[in-house]
């Protein structure tokens, strides 16, 4: 349903691109990610140790990313990355539970510096959307067995450069970072003289911090 959702949002705000907008850009890149889990808050004693987190392991990664210019400067478009990654989980000891695909969908607004026509362009952009946890198999002491997928909401964030040669095709450098949440763990009481006292919440998110290069096709 949120990939449905994010896919659906990409594509109004292509559509709604003003007349004036001449140009597009399609990337691909690969780099590696630099992943990290969540805490399970409390530890987990399971046969060979105790254990107290769970994260993607870091791995290469790459992606596509859609962009229609709406100024000479501003581009709406869509972004999506894939990490053919592990599921780890540690504490006494690491544990590879199994294979997992990590897979982001986002909408993206991107401010590109200079000119149209300059051969060297930087850019910071910003995205929402989600961030699908592939399903795990694996098998355990009990056998085989499967850890369901999750998606949940994040967002994702970058910059970079692209350098541009005589034609339409270019390089480009950049970073990208991308927090997930994940849940809240229960934090204490906060009490207010008005509104009484109620639980707080402690966020916990799954990050994905990506260093990569690839080329840029602008039409």
């Amino acid at each position: 349903m949120f990939k449905r959702i994010t896919l659906a949002a990409c594509a109004l705000m292509l559509a709604s691109a003003p007349a004036f907008a001449q140009k597009a850009e399609v990337g691909v890149t690969f780099g590696w990610v630099f992943s990290d889990g969540v805490d399970f808050g409390t530890n987990v004693v399971a046969p060979g140790g105790v254990y107290s987190r769970i994260d993607p392991k870091d791995s290469f990664g790459w992606g596509v990313d859609l962009g229609v210019f709406v100024t000479p400067q501003v581009e709406v478009g869509f972004l999506y990355n894939n990490q053919p990654s592990k599921l780890v989980v540690s504490g006494t000891k690491e544990v590879e539970v199994g294979d997992m695909t990590v897979s982001g969908y986002h909408g993206t607004f991107t401010y590109n510096t200079g000119d149209a026509d300059a051969k060297v362009r930087g850019y910071i952009m910003g995205g929402l959307g989600a961030t699908s946890f592939g399903q795990v198999s694996y098998t355990g002491n009990r056998g085989p067995g499967t850890i369901a997928s999750a998606t949940k909401f994040s967002s994702t964030w970058g910059a970079g450069v692209k350098v541009y040669g005589g034609g339409h095709v270019g390089g480009r450098f950049g970073f990208l970072f991308t927090p997930t949440y994940i849940k809240s763990d229960a934090a204490g009481y906060w009490c207010d003289p008005y509104w009484g006292c109620y639980l707080v919440g402690d966020a916990k998110y799954s990050n994905q911090f990506e260093l990569n290069g690839g080329i840029t096709f602008r039409f």
